[in-house]
């Protein structure tokens, strides 16, 4: 930097030979340099930041390209039932993503600043370079499970397998059946409850299979057994009115049930009972709420008409 600027092919060491001494310009111009390089950096990664976060918030909202898309993105009116839980899903993914590109995009615009203010200082990288290379290497080979868990953990979070609230089975990766409730999902871990209130720690990297019972839709399966000598018209009659109230209840319908519900008719034939099967699609992980209240309603129902069920 105190060499003379002639020569140099530096617009800014120019400049500052006209405004200051000759000996002063190279130091005053490296000095600039090295500002407007930080300056440039720091202005990249805010607009790489609006643009991540934009990005997310468009695809946690759920806006879409083409008309659709813009006619959804002017509703006013609050999403419900299925609609509302994959809202929340959608915008948990977003913002988990957003949070893993952020980090990253500064850490490439600062990455290269920074070599390119020591290229200024006239510092050597090519050897750092090789330093860094060789140390990433080694780190490799002796975090091969680390790199193997995020890798698995951002495609887990692009491709929307589970989220937090989820009810999952993740087979053995823990070595024994693992089943339970999503408390929480990171790069690196998923934090599982199973019924017993145990908490599993569970290695992405391990997971070789998910089974998610709380994705999209539940559904909730009632089996009535009356008795062999039953009138199964009049059986199958009460319990269609059973699902028609409990469809035309407010606490019920599209909140927590997403269709009306359905009296698939006998399920199985005995010698002591005939089994009617009731079919209710729910919101994730409220098929067993349903399933209660529709057993209450069936057994009320049933009682009223003098109708004993099997044993």
């Amino acid at each position: 930097m105190t060499s003379e600027c002639s020569g140099s092919g530096s617009v800014i060491c120019d400049v500052m030979e006209v405004v200051l001494p000759a000996r002063w310009a190279p130091l005053v111009s490296g000095v600039l340099a090295i500002l407007l390089i930080v300056l440039v950096a720091l202005i990249l990664r805010k607009v790489a930041h609006r643009l991540i976060t934009r990005v997310v918030r468009r695809a946690s909202s759920g806006v879409g390209g083409g008309l659709a898309g813009r006619l959804r993105g002017r509703q006013t009116v609050q999403p419900e039932g299925l609609d509302a839980v994959a809202a929340e899903r959608r915008r948990q993914r977003a913002e988990t993503i957003g949070s893993v590109l952020r980090p990253l995009a500064s850490i490439i615009v600062l990455g290269t600043a920074g070599l390119t203010v020591l290229d200024r200082l006239s510092v050597p990288i090519a050897p750092l370079l090789t330093s860094v290379g060789i140390v990433g290497v080694a780190i490799g080979f002796g975090a091969q499970e680390l790199v193997k868990d995020f890798i698995a953990g951002m495609f887990m979070l692009l491709e929307d397998q589970y989220g937090v609230g989820d009810v999952i089975d993740v087979g053995s990766a823990v070595g024994a059946p693992t089943s339970g409730t999503v408390e929480a999902v990171t790069l690196r871990i998923t934090r599982v409850r199973d019924a017993d209130g145990r908490v599993w720690y569970v290695r992405n990297g391990t997971i070789t299979r998910v089974g998610n019972e709380s994705q999209g839709w539940s559904r909730a399966t009632v089996d009535v057994p009356v008795a062999y000598t039953a009138d199964v018209p009049a059986v199958r009659e009460i319990l269609q009115r059973v699902t028609e109230d409990i469809w035309e209840d407010p606490d019920f319908r599209d909140t927590v049930i997403v269709e009306e519900p359905q009296v698939w008719g006998i399920e199985q034939i005995s010698d002591t009972a005939v089994v009617f099967r009731i079919s209710a699609k729910t919101i994730p992980s409220r098929q067993a709420e349903v399933a209660r209240e529709l057993r209450l309603r069936v057994k009320a129902a049933l009682d009223r008409e003098a109708i004993t069920i099997a044993g």
